[in-house]
């Protein structure tokens, strides 16, 4: 079977202390993590078998305890480390594409967020 299909969790937010300047290091901030996960169906397309997914509550997890541990620098390495950890976790994962979001980055201006993306083929 050649099927694959893709699991996305979206929007999910965390409170992290991610950063280049200590006053992030101190104040901490909200993150928001998109995750997209494109997955080789083996059997659970035919079996219904949550054993056979992604479990995308487990999911949840995983990505939690990545952006809620080590302090990193730049949300770039964030971003690996956490497609790396959910292809370690789930070996059925191909390609994990990370969105991570930081609305409160230092800028001299205004702006929404700042985002960055990475992708990662295991």
């Amino acid at each position: 079977m050649n099927d694959t299909y893709t699991i996305t969790l979206q929007n999910c937010a965390f409170f992290a202390r991610h950063g280049v300047h200590d006053e992030e290091e101190f104040l901490g901030q909200r993150f928001f993590v998109d995750a997209e996960l494109d997955v080789g169906a083996g059997q659970a397309l035919e079996s219904d078998s949550i054993d056979a997914t992604v479990n995308y509550g487990v999911a949840f997890t995983v990505i939690e305890e990545i952006v809620t541990g080590k302090r990193r620098y730049l949300i770039e390495a964030l971003a690996l480390d956490i497609a790396k950890g959910l292809c370690s976790r789930f070996p059925q994962i191909q390609r994990a594409k990370i969105n991570i979001r930081k609305p409160n980055a230092p800028v001299p201006g205004v702006l929404d967020y700042v985002q960055v993306s990475v992708e990662h083929f295991a």
